[in-house]
C-alpha cells in the first residue's frame, strides 16, 4: 500500500506520495453535469484538472477537460467504485433479478464510503482542507452547499470519534504553513476544537452542531481575502478593513441564500466578532450568546498560534492563556472550560523541555501541563537521529516553556511520527 506523508509545504505538496502514484484513465462520461466531481481530476503530466467537489458545467466543459486525457489516482477511484461494488455483491448474494442488478448507478458526489482500511488524519485532513476551501471560495455561488457541507461534516465526525490528537497535531502543522490556504485550515481546526470543548459547556448535540458548522463557515464572507492577509506583510488597506468589519453579516447573508435557516448558526455566524463589552463589531452587540462567545474563542486562539508573514505564531501556552481571559482581561468560565478541553501545549505545538531537547507535542496529557512530546532537537542543539517519545509528566523530562514553530527548524513528516506512537 502507498505511504501518503504529511508534507510542510503549500497544500498542493502537503500530500506526497513516497513511490510513484498510479494513475488511470478516468471516464468522463460517468460523471453528472453541475454535480460535484468525486476525485481529483488530472493530466498525464500531473497537472490539476479539476479539485474534487467542484463541478462539469456543460458538455464543452466536458469535451475540453477530455482533450486532456484525464486520470485519477487508483486508490481514490477504487474507493469511489466502493459502494458501487458493494452494492451489486449484496444483491447478487441476496439474489436479487437481473434487471435490478443492472439497473445499480455507480455513486455519485464526494461523500464517498470509506474503503475497508481506515484512512488516517494525515490523508483525512489535507483533503478535507482541499474540500472546504472550494466551497468556501464558491461562497455564495456554490452548487449544492448544504449536502457539501454535511459531507465534509460527517468525515470530521468519523475522524475526531477515535483520532483527535491525530487531527489536531495535522491541522496544528497545517497553520503552521503560511503558504497552504489559511482559511480552510482556520476553519477545520474551530470545528475540531469547539467539539471538544462542547461538553465542558453543557451544549446539547443540537447546540454543537450549530456551534461546528458556524466554525466552517464563519468567514465564508472573506475566505479569499483570509487566504490573502496570511502571506501579507503590508498594513490593511482601508477596503481590507471595510471588508473585514462587514463579513459576518455577509458570511450570515450568504448562508441563508445557500439554504441556511437555524437560527443558533447564522446568528453565531453574524456575532462571532461581538464581545459582551460591546467592544466588538460590525454592531457593537452586548447580548451575545454563548455560541458566539465560544466561536469568538475558537477564531482568536487559532489566528494567535498561526503564523503571518510579517509575525510568528504565539507559543501555545500564551494562545492559552489570552484564551482562558475574557475581553475584560479577567479570567472567564468559557475560557476556563476552552482551556480545560485543550490543554496548554495542543498537539502540533512545540516545546522546550527542562533537559534542554526541542520537540513537538503529539498527545494531550492527563494533566494541562504534561504532553507527551516528540524531541526532534538534542540538548546541543543537533536533530536527534531518530525522533524521541518524551513523557513530561516525568521530572526530568518536564516541559520547561511554549515554542513557536519558527524556533524549531527540524521538520519530521507527521505519518512518520504519528506512526511511532
Amino acid at each position: 500500500m502507498r505511504t501518503i506523508i504529511y508534507k510542510f509545504g503549500a497544500l498542493a505538496g502537503a500530500l506526497y506520495i513516497a513511490n510513484a502514484m498510479a494513475h488511470i484513465p478516468f471516464p468522463l462520461d460517468q460523471l453528472a453535469l453541475n454535480a460535484p466531481v468525486p476525485v481529483n481530476l488530472w493530466d498525464p503530466n500531473g497537472t490539476l484538472l479539476l479539485r474534487k467537489g467542484e463541478v462539469i458545467l456543460d458538455e464543452r466543459h466536458r469535451g475540453r477537460l477530455q482533450m486532456h486525457l484525464p486520470v485519477v489516482d487508483e486508490e481514490e477511484y477504487r474507493a469511489w467504485t466502493y459502494r458501487y461494488t458493494t452494492a451489486l455483491d449484496r444483491m447478487v448474494r441476496n439474489n436479487q433479478r437481473l434487471e435490478a442488478i443492472a439497473g445499480v448507478e455507480r455513486p455519485m458526489g464526494v461523500d464517498t464510503v470509506a474503503a475497508p482500511s481506515e484512512a488516517s488524519a494525515v490523508e483525512v485532513w489535507p483533503d478535507l482542507h482541499d474540500t472546504l476551501a472550494t466551497l468556501l471560495h464558491q461562497g455564495a455561488s456554490a452548487h449544492d452547499f448544504m449536502d457539501r457541507l454535511a459531507a465534509i461534516e460527517r468525515r470530521i465526525v468519523a475522524i475526531t470519534r477515535s483520532r483527535v490528537d491525530d487531527s489536531l497535531f495535522v491541522l496544528v502543522q497545517l497553520l503552521q504553513d503560511v503558504r497552504v490556504g489559511y482559511s480552510a485550515t482556520h476553519a477545520l481546526l474551530c470545528a475540531v476544537l469547539l467539539r471538544l470543548v462542547a461538553p465542558q459547556c453543557g451544549l446539547d448535540e443540537a447546540q454543537t452542531v450549530a456551534a461546528q458548522r458556524a466554525a466552517l463557515t464563519m468567514n465564508i464572507g472573506m475566505s479569499h481575502l483570509h487566504d490573502a492577509l496570511a502571506r501579507q506583510a503590508a498594513p490593511l488597506t482601508p477596503a481590507q478593513r471595510d471588508q473585514i468589519r462587514a463579513h459576518p453579516g455577509v458570511g450570515m447573508d450568504w448562508l441563508q441564500q445557500l439554504g441556511v435557516s437555524d437560527g443558533a448558526w447564522l446568528t453565531a455566524v453574524r456575532d462571532h466578532h461581538e464581545t459582551p463589552t460591546g467592544a466588538g463589531y460590525p454592531a457593537g452587540r452586548r447580548d451575545v450568546g454563548t455560541l458566539a462567545q465560544l466561536l469568538r474563542l475558537a477564531d482568536t486562539y487559532v489566528a494567535r498560534l498561526g503564523p503571518r508573514v510579517h509575525r510568528p505564531g504565539l507559543p501555545s501556552p500564551h494562545a492559552a492563556r489570552e484564551a482562558y481571559l475574557g475581553p475584560d482581561g479577567q479570567p472567564s468560565a468559557l475560557g476556563a472550560a476552552f482551556v480545560k478541553a485543550l490543554g496548554a501545549y495542543i498537539p502540533g505545538s512545540h516545546v522546550r523541555l527542562v533537559n534542554g531537547e526541542m520537540g513537538v507535542v503529539v498527545r494531550r496529557g492527563r494533566r494541562s501541563h504534561t504532553p507527551l512530546v516528540m524531541a526532534l532537537v538534542g540538548r546541543r542543539g543537533l536533530p536527534l537521529g531518530e525522533p524521541a517519545l518524551r513523557d513530561t509528566s516525568e521530572a526530568a523530562l518536564e516541559v520547561q516553556r511554549g515554542l513557536g514553530a519558527h524556533e524549531v527548524k527540524v521538520r519530521v513528516p507527521a505519518s512518520r511520527l504519528l506512526a511511532r506512537l
